[in-house]
């Protein structure tokens, strides 16, 4: 179960209802497209970037001048900070499918978001900087967390330290439409075999991101997400959001109680860090027993300021707990294993041999 926000993220890979997680079916593209021999042949001669200006041209686009990745990053998180706009975003993993309806609005200050699924459970949640409430209509709950960060479209540049360029790559590779407007490809490649690639369409005007896949080995497309509709600079009234943020009339409030803790103070220990990886966040649930703080679930949030990876320790329930298991889901790789007494969960948008290291990195103390 997990409150883990991914970097698709915010939607089912994002959408998440607190405590838990979408799941979508694992799915792999492993036929080539018609025309990938013309590219394959365009990148072997150096004919691929006159081909992408060729293409942008004949299609009323203007290319754009190389940027660095960092450059590239920043440009797409300052737009989603910047702009207001409203869309209908799809996601799509293999046969599965799923539609969201999104308002977002900045005052230059305060940033406010309204992401109502359209497809599957009914539910509806709403940001305001750092505050989240989601609404869940079946249960008539409405779940309240805080985050550390917003969880844009999409969330990037997590870490504090400016490592991207160590791990990953860019690739600029033409200009296409996408929902109306025109848009930069960029490919962001990692350097190792430990995170996935993204190729990013961004609004040539704004540097909004539009479109987003997630790459798995030999640039296969594990998961994908598009606006399908976009209205930029839409008047998306913050009061009114801030309304229906506050009106949880007929709705049964749910506050997780948790407290920021570390690994060390639960008792846990890295041997080695995984490649890239900082520790965000971690936090344990707040039990009512200081005597009892082996017994309380932790959760810690690690980053590479693209991929994000949720480690899970709770103690182990012979009820619930059986073998090591694993699973897929669209981009998303979780792991479950048995770590003395206690169950050890995984889970992120990376390959699973990151989540390898993870584990075998984790022990004990105490």
């Amino acid at each position: 179960m997990s409150p883990h926000l991914s970097f698709g993220r915010f939607l089912s890979r994002g959408l998440a209802v607190p405590m838990t997680r979408s799941g979508h079916c694992a799915h792999r593209c492993t036929g080539l497209h018609p025309w990938s021999a013309l590219v394959l042949v365009a990148l072997v001669f150096g004919l691929w970037q006159p081909l992408a200006q060729a293409q942008a041209q004949s299609q009323g686009l203007t290319a754009v001048p190389a940027r660095s990745v960092n450059e590239w990053l920043t440009r797409m998180q300052e737009a989603s900070r910047q702009r207001a706009y409203t869309g209908t975003l799809v996601v799509s993993a293999g046969s599965v499918m799923s539609t969201s309806r999104i308002w977002h609005v900045c005052d230059g200050v305060q940033q406010m978001e309204r992401i109502e699924m359209l497809t599957g459970a009914p539910r509806t949640t709403i940001r305001r900087n750092n505050e989240v409430i989601t609404f869940v209509p079946d249960t008539r709950t409405a779940w309240i967390e805080e985050h550390e960060s917003l969880g844009l479209f999409p969330e990037l540049l997590r870490t504090p330290a400016n490592a991207i360029p160590k791990y990953y790559e860019v690739r600029e590779t033409g200009v296409q439409r996408v929902a109306g407007h025109a848009a930069d490809v960029v490919e962001i490649l990692p350097r190792d075999p430990f995170r996935f690639g993204f190729r990013i369409w961004s609004e040539q005007k704004t540097g909004l991101v539009v479109k987003l896949q997630t790459l798995g080995e030999r640039g296969a497309v594990l998961e994908q997400l598009a606006f399908s509709e976009l209205q930029m600079d839409a008047p998306v009234r913050m009061d009114k959001l801030r309304k229906m943020m506050k009106d949880t009339r007929g709705y049964e409030v749910v506050r997780p109680s948790l407290k920021k803790t570390t690994p060390e103070a639960e008792g846990w220990h890295f041997k080695e860090a995984v490649p890239g990886f900082l520790r965000m966040s971690c936090h344990s649930r707040e039990s009512g027993d200081a005597n009892e703080v082996s017994s309380v679930p932790m959760q810690c949030v690690f980053s590479d300021g693209l991929a994000s990876v949720s480690l899970f320790v709770e103690p182990l329930d012979a009820r619930r707990h059986g073998p090591e298991t694993s699973a897929v889901m669209g981009a998303t790789h979780s792991l479950g294993m048995r770590l003395g007494n206690h169950w050890l969960t995984v889970l992120g948008e990376v390959p699973p041999a990151t989540l390898q290291r993870f584990a075998q990195a984790l022990e004990r103390t105490r």
